[in-house]
């Protein structure tokens, strides 16, 4: 079945995200799916967007609900919605969204998955284990390894992690500068173990300045590489996950926690520009708790 064309004021508006606010293409698709989704819901009861009342949209999350919708696909869908009568209200003389008072589920507030003190001892081992490929220097397991190391030892985002240069490490201070989000800078401890991985791979591939962390051409190592030697290694590791680097970001607090760490210094560690962020780190840690008293404790059932 043919989707109907967009109307003027939807195009008017797709117009509005991708040429002033640049929006990515992934919100167009998910605005336009948005859209789209709650016509085709009212079908011939759908009149025009200026003539939806509250009572529409009370109907369209009502029947999302009762078909076991994720939460998080109903909040993209009214998140697309408001945006939508927002654009309507102050660009087109609207006088009122009917979507603004319209209460939404709460979000489905998940876990972080994290790696196990021994999954860790693993997958920082495996860079020495493994031949190293053809045709790629002999450095390389020396450079995966301190990336590795430094993931797990300052709770790094990827993006902090490829963007640090060579000056950016002090080993005297042994700490890490890096510069956030917001830019903001903030100044990491590192641990011994990686401040040797850094110093065994720098001596390795000679690297002296510039990016701390290169590609085989000897250029900065990019994203992407990362991601792709983490997934590398995981096959290797036995760990029955897929581990990204924000999962090691997981890991890195939730040990921290486990140990007894300051939450408010765990957010500052991290980055955090607010410490209800931080703050579903606790509840892993309650969780791994509560598994190790029910595992070990004689009268725990």
């Amino acid at each position: 079945m043919a989707q109907p064309p967009a109307t003027p004021r939807e195009t008017a508006f797709f117009r509005f995200l991708e040429v002033e606010k640049n929006a990515s293409p992934r919100t167009l698709t998910n605005y336009e799916l948005g859209l789209r989704s709650f016509r085709d819901w009212a079908g011939e009861r759908f009149h025009g967007w200026e003539q939806t009342t509250a009572d529409d949209f009370g109907g369209y999350l009502f029947d999302l609900m009762k078909r076991d919708a994720a939460r998080a696909t109903i909040r993209v869908r009214f998140a697309a919605l408001r945006s939508f009568f927002r654009f309507l209200v102050h660009r087109h003389g609207l006088a009122k969204s009917p979507v603004a008072d319209v209460r939404l589920p709460k979000p489905e507030r998940k876990l972080p998955v994290v790696l196990t003190l021994a999954q860790i001892d693993v997958l920082l081992g495996l860079p020495y284990q493994l031949p190293v490929e053809r045709q790629s220097p002999a450095w390389l397991p020396h450079r995966d390894a301190a990336i590795l190391e430094l993931f797990y030892s300052a709770g790094l985002r990827l993006s902090e992690l490829v963007a640090l240069d060579v000056s950016d490490v002090d080993f005297i201070s042994e700490t890490a500068r890096v510069l956030g989000k917001g830019r903001k800078e903030r100044l990491l401890p590192v641990g011994g173990p990686a401040l040797e991985a850094l110093q065994h791979y720098r001596q390795a591939a000679g690297v002296s300045s510039g990016p701390l962390f290169i590609s085989k051409l000897r250029r900065r190592a990019t994203s992407r590489a990362i991601q792709q030697l983490l997934r590398k290694y995981l096959a290797h590791a036995g760990i029955p996950f897929n581990v990204t680097p924000h999962k090691l970001r997981h890991t890195f607090a939730t040990h921290l926690l486990d140990n007894g760490a300051d939450l408010r210094g765990v957010q500052a560690l991290l980055g955090h520009a607010s410490l209800s962020t931080t703050q579903i780190y606790t509840h892993v840690s309650r969780t791994r708790l509560r598994q190790a008293y029910d595992a070990a404790h004689p009268r725990a059932h």
